[in-house]
């Protein structure tokens, strides 16, 4: 599956509406069946990265694979493709500015208690995400501000052009809850609130699944909703999301018959599977990168933009790639190839320039350790293997490496507060639109996190400016281009991998890669 480059969300200039413990083999009473009304049993195996049922405050991918066809957003996105939002549920409009959008709830629409959806609904889940500052979604919305217009319109303002607005409402984070029992619950519009367990055992929302049972380390049974009066309503009596950490074990389960849809396969592992199953593969939306820390504290004497460049042209890319199997590519640079702005060409080899860029930075034939989490494969890539072919290369460059791999739990520290000095992590989209690869820039998310303040690249801050509140779209494509290739050029950062998503069922249709929520549940079906 390869995506469209992802553009803005609209032309400017128009106002335009938007018409489980790992298991290792089956559950016994979880075991797929297609049969009868509603399709019977979908069971789904995927590695969990799963920390609440609350919308508001989930921000991990398992979290929004199950979440989305719960809680619907005002807008959405309809199979792969990402270039443009859909209505949800409601439809928009825009000013010629991009800083004011007006949504029109469709009328009629209920929630799984047959409660009508109203703007006071709206009004109360973005109230209650920009109130939670300890949620790890909330930065979406810190800029927004919102008002009610009547009982089926809100407005929402931005002081700036945000074109990326209504790429944000559609993360299952901005999930629209039922107001009034959320309330009832112990849901509030600051950090008192307190409905996180009550959303941990049911849900509210107005989409066509339901939550059944929720166990953050087992699995989570979605049934139909009832009161559901969209267009998509529910085609499975039950689906089983189950929490299987192994891909091998995934294979194994989806060629047993166990298991319906696997999503975290490998290139090479799908490649083994005959015609009886259905592949989806290609690159995805997380990039795997290194970086070089640039704070002196930090790093010492190679806190500089030199030793980033000599580790980026030291680099054998095809013979990284190779172990990203099938469907994975190169990292032309930080963002991604399926949005706006990435590169068409990635860094090649270049062991002259590594050398002397390598001699300029001040490198002494000390050993250098690099770190990053060793549980945390991504699209089939292993980053211990991926880690030791890059200790190889660096080492035939001139470099000595030392590998410091860790858990997640434990790595994520040192990454987040900024006192990794070298280290491979990897960086998905927070929805889908390039302004999501923007906290790579100095002084922002990611580049404060390598130690890279806006003083020490004044031009690529000047980007990121342009790039964030461009109106026009051509002139929009251009910054982010600029952006990226700046970064190639003189950044801390090494993009090394796009990985593959790659996905194999059996007796599924509507199976589509989505990079926000993975795949869609509520396409899928029986296959025809």
């Amino acid at each position: 599956m390869a995506s469209p480059k992802i553009r803005s969300a609209m032309v400017l200039g128009l106002v335009g509406a938007l018409a489980l413990t790992a298991c290792s083999g089956g559950n016994s009473g979880d075991q797929p069946n297609n049969e009868g009304e509603g399709g019977g049993t979908l069971v789904i195996d995927t590695a969990f990265s799963l920390e609440t049922g609350d919308p508001g405050r989930n921000y991990v991918p398992t979290g929004s694979t199950v979440l989305h066809p719960i809680y619907e957003t005002l807008l959405t996105f309809e199979g792969d493709d990402e270039t443009e939002p859909v209505p949800g549920l409601a439809t928009m409009e825009v000013n010629d500015d991009a800083t004011e959008f007006t949504f029109s709830i469709e009328e009629g629409r209920t929630f799984s208690d047959g409660t009508p959806v109203d703007a006071d609904d709206v009004m109360f889940t973005f109230e209650r995400l920009k109130g939670m500052e300890a949620s790890k979604a909330n930065h979406l919305v810190v800029d927004i501000d919102i008002e009610r217009i009547d009982d089926m319109t809100v407005r929402m303002t931005t002081e700036t052009p945000f074109l990326q607005l209504p790429a944000i409402v559609t993360n299952p984070a901005l999930g629209i809850l039922n107001s009034e029992v959320v309330i009832d619950n112990g849901g509030t519009t600051d950090d008192t609130d307190a409905a996180e367990e009550f959303l941990n055992g049911t849900s509210v929302g107005s989409g066509p699944y339901q939550l059944e049972s929720f166990d953050l380390t087992s699995q989570v049974v979605l049934v139909p909703s009832e009161e559901y009066n969209g267009d998509q309503p529910a085609q499975f009596e039950r689906v089983v999301v189950r929490n299987v950490s192994e891909a091998a074990t995934q294979l194994t389960n989806l060629r047993g018959g166990d298991s319906h849809l696997a999503l975290d396969l490998s290139g090479d592992q799908v490649a083994e599977l005959g015609d009886d199953f259905d592949i989806t593969a290609g690159p995805g939306a997380q990039t795997i990168f290194l970086f070089a820390n640039q704070d002196s504290e930090v790093f010492g004497d190679l806190a500089n933009p030199k030793f980033a460049e000599a580790v980026r042209y030291a680099l054998d890319y095809d013979a990284l790639l190779e172990l990203a199997g099938d469907g994975a590519a190169q990292a032309t640079s930080v963002i991604p190839p399926m949005f706006l702005g990435a590169l068409e060409d990635g860094i090649e080899q270049d062991l002259d320039r590594a050398a002397e860029a390598l001699e300029e930075s001040g490198y002494d034939g000390e050993t250098v350790t690099l770190r990053f989490p060793n549980d945390q494969p991504i699209g089939g890539v292993d980053f211990t293997t991926l880690a030791e072919r890059v200790q190889s290369q660096l080492s035939a460059a001139g470099i000595s490496i030392d590998l410091a791999p860790a858990p997640f739990a434990s790595e994520i520290e040192p990454y987040v507060d900024g006192t990794a000095d070298f280290a491979m992590w990897y960086w998905g989209p927070d929805f889908a639109d390039s302004s999501s690869f923007l906290p790579f820039g100095p002084n922002e998310t990611v580049g404060i996190r390598a130690g890279w303040p806006a003083e020490s690249a004044p031009e690529i801050a000047d980007l990121v400016s342009e790039a964030r509140q461009a109106t026009d779209l051509d002139e929009r494509e251009q910054a982010f281009t600029e952006f990226a290739t700046a970064l190639q050029e003189e950044g801390p950062f090494i993009p090394l991998l796009v990985p593959a998503r790659s996905f194999a069922s059996s007796g599924v249709d509507g199976v589509t890669y989505n990079s926000n929520w993975t795949i869609d549940i509520a396409e899928l079906s029986p296959a025809s």
